[in-house]
Protein backbone atom coordinates (compact mmCIF):
# COMPACT_ATOMS: atom_id res chain seq x y z
CA UNK A 1 0.00 0.00 0.00
CA UNK A 2 1.50 3.39 -1.13
CA UNK A 3 1.80 6.01 1.52
CA UNK A 4 -0.03 9.09 0.50
CA UNK A 5 2.35 12.37 0.09
CA UNK A 6 2.38 14.96 2.72
CA UNK A 7 0.33 17.86 0.96
CA UNK A 8 2.38 20.25 -0.24
CA UNK A 9 3.09 23.73 1.51
CA UNK A 10 3.76 26.86 0.28
CA UNK A 11 6.68 26.47 -2.05
CA UNK A 12 9.66 28.68 -3.80
CA UNK A 13 9.84 28.35 -7.65
CA UNK A 14 12.87 26.31 -7.14
CA UNK A 15 11.48 23.85 -4.87
CA UNK A 16 8.62 23.79 -6.97
CA UNK A 17 10.39 22.56 -10.05
CA UNK A 18 12.84 20.26 -7.78
CA UNK A 19 9.29 18.59 -6.88
CA UNK A 20 7.39 18.40 -10.30
CA UNK A 21 10.00 18.55 -12.76
CA UNK A 22 8.24 16.53 -15.55
CA UNK A 23 4.54 15.50 -16.27
CA UNK A 24 5.66 12.15 -14.20
CA UNK A 25 6.25 13.48 -11.33
CA UNK A 26 2.90 15.19 -11.47
CA UNK A 27 0.99 12.22 -12.35
CA UNK A 28 2.74 10.27 -9.72
CA UNK A 29 2.05 12.60 -7.11
CA UNK A 30 -2.07 12.55 -8.33
CA UNK A 31 -2.17 9.07 -7.74
CA UNK A 32 -0.34 8.56 -4.22
CA UNK A 33 -2.57 11.98 -2.97
CA UNK A 34 -6.25 10.66 -4.82
CA UNK A 35 -5.71 6.70 -3.96
CA UNK A 36 -3.72 5.88 -0.91
CA UNK A 37 -5.40 2.94 -0.53
CA UNK A 38 -4.91 1.36 -4.12
CA UNK A 39 -6.11 2.75 -7.08
CA UNK A 40 -10.09 2.89 -6.61
CA UNK A 41 -12.37 3.14 -9.89
CA UNK A 42 -14.32 6.91 -10.30
CA UNK A 43 -17.29 5.12 -11.75
CA UNK A 44 -18.25 2.22 -9.15
CA UNK A 45 -15.95 2.69 -6.35
CA UNK A 46 -14.20 -0.41 -6.88
CA UNK A 47 -10.50 -1.66 -6.22
CA UNK A 48 -8.64 -1.97 -9.65
CA UNK A 49 -6.08 -4.55 -10.21
CA UNK A 50 -5.71 -4.33 -13.62
CA UNK A 51 -3.61 -1.68 -15.07
CA UNK A 52 -3.38 -1.02 -18.82
CA UNK A 53 0.31 -2.18 -19.55
CA UNK A 54 0.97 0.14 -22.82
CA UNK A 55 -0.43 2.79 -21.40
CA UNK A 56 0.73 4.26 -17.87
CA UNK A 57 -1.66 5.76 -15.41
CA UNK A 58 -4.34 3.71 -16.85
CA UNK A 59 -6.30 1.43 -15.40
CA UNK A 60 -9.77 -1.05 -16.50
CA UNK A 61 -12.46 -1.53 -14.28
CA UNK A 62 -14.53 -4.63 -14.76
CA UNK A 63 -16.49 -3.96 -11.79
CA UNK A 64 -18.93 -2.42 -13.48
CA UNK A 65 -18.28 -3.39 -17.43
CA UNK A 66 -18.10 -6.96 -17.09
CA UNK A 67 -17.39 -7.26 -20.84
CA UNK A 68 -15.23 -5.01 -21.85
CA UNK A 69 -14.49 -3.27 -18.58
CA UNK A 70 -14.25 0.61 -18.50
CA UNK A 71 -11.01 2.47 -18.61
CA UNK A 72 -10.24 5.53 -16.94
CA UNK A 73 -6.87 7.54 -15.84
CA UNK A 74 -6.17 9.40 -13.01
CA UNK A 75 -7.55 12.46 -14.61
CA UNK A 76 -10.76 10.98 -14.51
CA UNK A 77 -13.32 12.93 -12.50
CA UNK A 78 -10.67 15.63 -11.50
CA UNK A 79 -10.76 19.16 -13.07
CA UNK A 80 -7.70 18.30 -15.36
CA UNK A 81 -9.65 15.52 -17.15
CA UNK A 82 -10.89 16.42 -20.61
CA UNK A 83 -7.86 19.31 -21.68
CA UNK A 84 -5.14 19.90 -23.56
CA UNK A 85 -2.83 21.26 -20.73
CA UNK A 86 -0.56 19.00 -19.72
CA UNK A 87 -0.99 17.98 -15.72
CA UNK A 88 2.91 20.07 -14.79
CA UNK A 89 0.82 23.57 -16.39
CA UNK A 90 -2.40 22.67 -13.99
CA UNK A 91 -0.06 22.55 -11.02
CA UNK A 92 1.81 25.61 -11.92
CA UNK A 93 -1.11 27.91 -11.78
CA UNK A 94 -2.92 26.14 -8.81
CA UNK A 95 0.97 27.14 -7.57
CA UNK A 96 0.95 30.74 -8.74
CA UNK A 97 -3.02 31.11 -7.55
CA UNK A 98 -1.80 30.03 -3.73
CA UNK A 99 1.42 31.86 -3.24
CA UNK A 100 0.30 35.33 -4.82
CA UNK A 101 -0.34 37.68 -1.36
CA UNK A 102 -3.79 39.11 -3.16
CA UNK A 103 -4.28 36.52 -5.62
CA UNK A 104 -3.87 36.33 -9.17
CA UNK A 105 -6.14 37.42 -11.87
CA UNK A 106 -6.92 34.76 -15.43
CA UNK A 107 -5.11 38.00 -17.44
CA UNK A 108 -2.29 37.54 -15.07
CA UNK A 109 -2.18 33.63 -15.42
CA UNK A 110 -2.57 34.27 -19.62
CA UNK A 111 0.76 36.63 -19.28
CA UNK A 112 2.79 34.61 -17.00
CA UNK A 113 1.93 31.02 -18.21
CA UNK A 114 1.95 32.15 -22.18
CA UNK A 115 -1.86 31.32 -22.90
CA UNK A 116 -2.40 31.95 -26.21
CA UNK A 117 -6.09 32.68 -24.93
CA UNK A 118 -7.80 34.56 -21.89
CA UNK A 119 -10.71 31.91 -22.22
CA UNK A 120 -8.12 29.04 -21.30
CA UNK A 121 -6.63 31.35 -18.52
CA UNK A 122 -9.90 31.91 -16.87
CA UNK A 123 -11.54 28.31 -17.76
CA UNK A 124 -8.55 26.95 -15.76
CA UNK A 125 -8.97 29.46 -12.54
CA UNK A 126 -12.63 29.22 -12.37
CA UNK A 127 -12.58 25.14 -12.10
CA UNK A 128 -9.45 25.61 -9.59
CA UNK A 129 -11.42 28.13 -7.36
CA UNK A 130 -14.33 25.74 -7.47
CA UNK A 131 -12.63 22.46 -6.49
CA UNK A 132 -11.23 24.48 -3.24
CA UNK A 133 -14.78 25.27 -2.28
CA UNK A 134 -15.99 22.29 -0.78
CA UNK A 135 -19.50 22.26 1.41
CA UNK A 136 -18.57 22.00 5.06
CA UNK A 137 -21.61 19.14 5.92
CA UNK A 138 -22.92 16.75 3.62
CA UNK A 139 -26.58 17.44 2.46
CA UNK A 140 -28.26 14.31 5.22
CA UNK A 141 -32.39 13.75 5.61
CA UNK A 142 -34.15 13.46 2.53
CA UNK A 143 -32.25 14.80 -0.46
CA UNK A 144 -33.62 15.47 -4.10
CA UNK A 145 -30.76 15.41 -7.03
CA UNK A 146 -31.48 17.05 -10.33
CA UNK A 147 -29.59 18.11 -13.64
CA UNK A 148 -31.07 20.97 -16.02
CA UNK A 149 -29.81 23.08 -19.26
CA UNK A 150 -30.09 26.67 -18.39
CA UNK A 151 -29.51 29.17 -21.67
CA UNK A 152 -31.84 31.39 -23.73
CA UNK A 153 -33.31 29.58 -27.26
CA UNK A 154 -31.40 30.02 -29.96
CA UNK A 155 -33.98 31.67 -32.02
CA UNK A 156 -34.36 34.82 -29.09
CA UNK A 157 -30.78 35.82 -29.59
CA UNK A 158 -28.76 38.10 -31.49
CA UNK A 159 -27.81 37.41 -35.22
CA UNK A 160 -23.99 37.26 -34.01
CA UNK A 161 -25.05 34.66 -31.24
CA UNK A 162 -26.55 32.32 -32.50
CA UNK A 163 -25.11 28.78 -32.37
CA UNK A 164 -26.41 27.95 -36.13
CA UNK A 165 -28.36 24.66 -34.59
CA UNK A 166 -26.30 22.65 -34.09
CA UNK A 167 -25.68 20.26 -30.89
CA UNK A 168 -29.60 20.03 -30.17
CA UNK A 169 -31.00 21.11 -27.02
CA UNK A 170 -27.52 21.37 -25.08
CA UNK A 171 -25.87 23.70 -27.90
CA UNK A 172 -24.25 26.93 -26.04
CA UNK A 173 -26.11 25.99 -22.46
CA UNK A 174 -24.71 25.19 -19.36
CA UNK A 175 -25.25 22.01 -17.36
CA UNK A 176 -26.36 22.25 -13.54
CA UNK A 177 -26.47 19.97 -11.36
CA UNK A 178 -28.34 20.83 -7.74
CA UNK A 179 -28.83 18.20 -4.45
CA UNK A 180 -31.80 20.06 -1.82
CA UNK A 181 -32.28 18.95 1.00
CA UNK A 182 -36.33 19.48 1.94
CA UNK A 183 -36.69 21.87 3.85
CA UNK A 184 -32.77 22.82 4.02
CA UNK A 185 -29.56 23.54 2.48
CA UNK A 186 -29.30 23.63 -1.64
CA UNK A 187 -25.36 22.85 -3.38
CA UNK A 188 -25.24 23.32 -6.95
CA UNK A 189 -22.39 23.38 -9.35
CA UNK A 190 -22.17 23.96 -13.04
CA UNK A 191 -20.82 20.69 -15.11
CA UNK A 192 -19.19 19.40 -18.37
CA UNK A 193 -21.34 16.77 -19.27
CA UNK A 194 -24.55 14.40 -18.38
CA UNK A 195 -22.42 11.35 -18.03
CA UNK A 196 -21.79 8.60 -15.19
CA UNK A 197 -19.46 9.47 -13.74
CA UNK A 198 -19.71 13.26 -13.41
CA UNK A 199 -23.68 12.44 -11.52
CA UNK A 200 -21.67 10.08 -9.41
CA UNK A 201 -18.54 11.84 -8.01
CA UNK A 202 -21.14 15.05 -7.74
CA UNK A 203 -23.63 13.19 -5.38
CA UNK A 204 -20.66 11.70 -3.27
CA UNK A 205 -19.15 14.95 -2.77
CA UNK A 206 -22.26 16.21 -1.92
CA UNK A 207 -24.35 13.86 0.18
CA UNK A 208 -23.87 12.04 3.54
CA UNK A 209 -23.87 8.13 2.81
CA UNK A 210 -26.18 8.23 6.07
CA UNK A 211 -28.79 10.19 3.83
CA UNK A 212 -32.47 8.87 5.00
CA UNK A 213 -33.42 8.90 1.12
CA UNK A 214 -31.80 10.01 -1.87
CA UNK A 215 -34.49 10.98 -5.07
CA UNK A 216 -33.23 11.67 -8.44
CA UNK A 217 -35.24 11.40 -11.73
CA UNK A 218 -34.05 7.88 -14.01
CA UNK A 219 -31.92 9.37 -15.80
CA UNK A 220 -29.41 6.13 -16.11
CA UNK A 221 -26.39 8.28 -15.22
CA UNK A 222 -27.75 7.60 -11.51
CA UNK A 223 -27.65 4.31 -11.65
CA UNK A 224 -23.99 3.19 -9.43
CA UNK A 225 -26.06 5.03 -6.80
CA UNK A 226 -28.50 2.42 -5.34
CA UNK A 227 -25.32 0.54 -4.16
CA UNK A 228 -24.47 3.39 -1.31
CA UNK A 229 -27.55 5.05 -0.71
CA UNK A 230 -31.14 4.66 -0.33
CA UNK A 231 -32.34 5.35 -4.07
CA UNK A 232 -35.43 6.20 -5.75
CA UNK A 233 -35.38 7.18 -9.04
CA UNK A 234 -38.71 8.30 -9.03
CA UNK A 235 -38.22 12.53 -9.18
CA UNK A 236 -39.71 14.31 -12.46
CA UNK A 237 -37.33 13.09 -15.66
CA UNK A 238 -35.47 16.74 -17.09
CA UNK A 239 -36.97 17.69 -20.69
Amino acid sequence: MARRPKPVHQMTIGQFEAMFPDETACSEYLVARRWPEGVRCPRCGELVTHPVKTMPFKWQCYACSPKSGYRFSHLAGTIFENTNKPLREWFRVVHLMLTSKKGMSALQIQRLMGFGSYETAWSMCHKIRTALIEPETKLGGIVEVDETFIGGKDKNRHWNKKSGGVGGQATDKFIVIGAVRRKGNVIARVIDATDTATFDRFVRETVSDRVSLLTTDEHAGYRFLRDAYPHEGTAPANT
